[in-house]
């Protein structure tokens, strides 16, 4: 099994290039089950979260072709199955989102329900509400979502979740935009990711007004056509990369982001202390000190996002003062605490609260990954660490980040992959 071995202390200087995001992929990948038409889409993320989710659509019948490292080319004219199973769909929540496409292309669909998740519980109750309320019969069988769109297909209507959920809201994004008439989303999420969704499908001729608000309006369409888009930049890997120069000091330009999508993380990074100048796709971020530690609490968008909250807890853990931190979010977001403490930092946590007293200096430590954006916490604390750090389950880290040790190694970091 891979690690990650880091030996702290180096500052960062260079330019570092942003992937697409994981967050919008997933998602967007599935668009291609609702039209029979080529789908093309570019800058895609190279993750081990996007193959997973091109497995399960060519369990469906779906034609992959790379073109290249980072575009991918989808065909849906020949469904082979309305079938998502166990073995795939387990490794991967956002795999339930082929349901709502498989009803509104097929009229049919069976699902694995997700398996379980390490920073919470995210229950797929909100999906089934929602696409009963579209006109779908859906059952729980044999850990299974079953179902089919009912005689006269899925059918528009209204629909308020009982809270804001991103991968409902997009569950019911492509499920309305083939369904005869009207849906309203009501309390709809506003995530960047959402709206690349949104603009997606309307480029593939959906009509769909409000997305990036909490109303969301879709007049159904007959039918999507094929289309060539290109995935917007990784806020959460721009904030990650920002975060680590703000904790270990140095000079770096990021390249291909989008600084509007992540509007409240860079207000925190620069009440720290970070220098930040902002290009229409650039980000330069200069650290000459010690940062300060700031306080939060995460949200939904546009407040703080909860995949931000472990980096900027590492970077808080060698500032100076103290930082309070309140995860809103996910109810057990905070396994990333225990390793930290591994590292010689000081944190308290109490319910859902984190009090972050920063440290002059980290020392180096064998640590474990729990999750994804943990594992992104430990390697921001490892740079910053005097000594070396191993870091071990960076499986968790290569569902997210495309091959963050090279990026990272490119900008000064003592960093390696070592199995």
């Amino acid at each position: 099994m891979d690690k990650l071995k880091i030996h702290g202390g180096q500052p960062l200087r260079g330019e570092i290039m942003i992937d697409g995001a994981k967050n919008a992929a997933l998602p967007i990948l599935c668009t291609t089950l609702l039209t029979d038409e080529v789908v093309t889409l570019r800058n895609v993320p190279k993750l081990h979260d996007v193959t997973t989710m091109l497995s399960v659509l060519q369990q469906l019948g779906v034609k992959v072709n790379w073109l290249s490292n980072n575009e991918v080319q989808l065909q849906s004219d020949a469904l082979q199955s309305h079938e998502a199973p166990y073995e795939l769909v387990k490794t991967m929540r956002a795999s339930i989102l082929v349901l709502g496409p498989l009803l509104a292309r097929l009229g049919k669909a069976k699902v694995s329900l997700p398996g379980g998740c390490a920073i919470g519980q995210r229950p797929v109750d909100q999906h089934i509400k929602g696409l009963k309320a579209l006109g779908a019969n859906l059952e729980i069988e044999h850990g299974f979502v079953v179902g089919t769109s009912g005689p006269n297909g899925l059918v528009g209507s209204s629909i308020l979740t009982d809270m804001v959920t991103v991968g409902g809201t997009e569950q019911f994004l492509m499920s309305a935009v083939l369904a005869k008439g009207t849906t309203i989303l009501e309390n709809a999420a506003c995530e960047p990711e959402v709206v690349d969704l949104a603009n997606i499908l309307i480029a593939m001729g959906a009509k769909i007004t409000g997305h990036g608000t909490p109303r969301i309006e879709i007049e159904g369409v007959d039918s999507l056509h094929g289309v060539d888009y290109s995935i917007v930049p990784d806020r959460i890997e721009t904030g990650t990369f920002l975060c680590a120069v703000a904790a270990v000091g140095g000079d770096i330009t990021l390249r291909h982001v989008a600084p509007d999508t992540l509007t409240v993380v860079l207000d925190k990074l620069s009440e720290a202390g970070l220098e930040l100048t902002l290009g229409e796709d650039t980000i330069r971020a200069v650290m000459k000190q010690r940062p300060k530690a700031v306080s939060f609490k995460t949200s939904e968008h546009p407040g703080f996002p909860t995949d931000m909250q472990a980096q900027m807890m590492a970077m808080n853990v060698v500032a100076d003062g103290t930082g309070v931190i309140t995860e809103n979010i996910f109810e057990n977001r905070f396994m990333h605490v225990a390793e930290l403490l591994r590292l010689n930092a000081d944190i308290v946590v109490d319910g859902h609260t984190a009090v972050v007293n920063g440290v002059e200096q980290l020392s180096g430590a064998h640590v474990m990954a729990t999750d994804l954006r943990a594992s992104a916490s430990l390697v921001i604390a490892a740079l910053a660490a005097k000594g070396e750090t191993i870091i071990d389950r960076i499986y968790h880290l290569d569902r997210g980040y495309a091959q963050m040790e090279k990026k990272l190694k490119a900008v000064g970091a003592n960093i390696e992959r070592v199995s």
